[in-house]
């Protein structure tokens, strides 16, 4: 089918909530697009920091292909061996000891949500300026774009907002009636804004003093994006709940929420569920997937990979005075530009590299843990002969 006649079939049969752009993928590999027409793009979206491992890594593939011969699905009715691995597996590699699975980023902040307020038995949630939680009714509540919240009022109750990287702020919003600050390591959608260390070790002994609990929303930061394992780890503390998804199934859908021990024993059976939620096909991409990244050493790769980009960039700025500011962690950077961010998106294409805008103004760059520094030089070069 060509392209005109998918568009025409999405136009007619598709509720149109995404602004897409003239890009029709038909397979990947590593940090490589291919288009229906054949034409090969360099990916620094990998899906929305999701394709850590690159498109279709042999790892992935193969756990996948070797459960689907043996069960698809099953209800958590039952025992699911991989399932209880990979939750083993991520309180291996985290401070949090249980998890809970779900299928996206949002599902595992609304699970975090509930947990709070019955930990706690309280119901004021801190969020903070230009969060992004996701979009169902609860995790939307702590998302602070107003474009977003406003068609869907009333919201849930009981949700507050303050400025991100003020700890006096953040103390005056928690009391004794606040059951969590909920905030992201690194803003994502809010436009790559990354907090100060003490901020974070502030929010720390602020929750605790008040007897509320801290939950990281680590969707976008977590499973090695910022060279770390999990965002939280840049700041020498430990939060009480952590949600998950994107990268943890590397395009597989996946989400997990994981808590203390001492705030997980709080749910009990009926308090939540998924029916999909940890199905046997998710939890063996999430174990290969994080095994394949310790396997090949790739937050150390990240992390260098990350320093060498953002460098190469912040000597771009010095030449390019539409460049204002290079920030980020690893290989999650977001360039503050003066120039409308579309029109670069757009130019990007025609060149046959993919990035992605956040706002009207800052460049997003999440590429596959796995690229190559030859695919960075090929990025830097585009934005500095445009």
């Amino acid at each position: 089918m060509d392209n005109e006649n998918i568009k025409t079939l999405e136009d007619n049969n598709l509720i149109q909530v995404y602004n897409r752009l003239p890009v029709t993928p038909e397979r990947g590999k590593g940090a490589k697009i291919i288009s229906k027409e054949g034409e090969e793009y360099l990916d620094m979206v990998a899906g929305i920091a999701v394709a850590s491992l690159g498109h279709s890594h042999p790892n992935v593939v193969d756990a996948i292909n070797r459960q689907t011969k043996k069960i698809m699905h099953c209800s958590n009715l039952y025992h699911i061996e991989s399932q209880a691995k990979l939750a083993n597996k991520l309180s291996d590699v985290s401070c949090l000891d249980k998890a809970f699975f779900c299928n996206s980023g949002t599902e595992a902040v609304e699970s975090a949500i509930k947990l709070a307020r019955k930990t706690t038995g309280k119901k004021k949630i801190i969020a903070a300026e230009n969060s992004f939680h996701g979009r169902t009714l609860g995790a939307l509540s702590a998302t602070w774009k107003k474009r977003y919240r406003k068609p869907f009022k009333p919201l849930v109750p009981g949700f507050e907002f303050i400025k991100y990287n003020d700890a006096n702020k953040l103390r005056e919003a928690v009391d004794e009636e606040t059951a969590a600050v909920i905030l992201e390591p690194i803003q994502g959608e809010g436009g790559l804004n990354v907090p100060r260390k003490e901020f974070m070790k502030q929010a720390r002994e602020i929750t605790r003093k008040n007897s509320s609990l801290l939950i990281l929303d680590e969707v976008q930061t977590g499973i090695g994006r910022t060279g770390k394992m999990f965002g939280y780890k840049h700041y020498d503390i430990e939060p009480d709940i952590i949600s998950l998804a994107k990268a943890l199934g590397n395009g597989f859908p996946i989400g997990a929420m994981l808590a203390k021990k001492e705030t997980a024993n709080k749910f009990e059976p009926g308090d939540h569920a998924s029916t999909f939620g940890g199905n046997p096909m998710a939890c063996s991409a999430g174990l290969a997937t994080i095994k394949t990244i310790e396997d090949q050493n790739l937050l150390k790769r990240t992390k260098e990979l990350g320093n060498y980009f953002k460098n190469q960039l912040e000597k771009l700025k010095e030449r390019k005075e539409w460049i204002k500011e290079v920030r980020g962690k690893g290989l999650m950077i977001g360039v503050q530009i003066e120039d409308e961010a579309n029109k670069v998106v757009k130019e990007a294409i025609d060149q046959n590299i993919l990035i992605n805008k956040l706002g009207k103004n800052v460049l997003r760059f999440v590429p596959p843990l796995v690229i190559q520094k030859d695919s960075i030089k090929k990025v830097v070069s585009f934005l500095d002969e445009r």
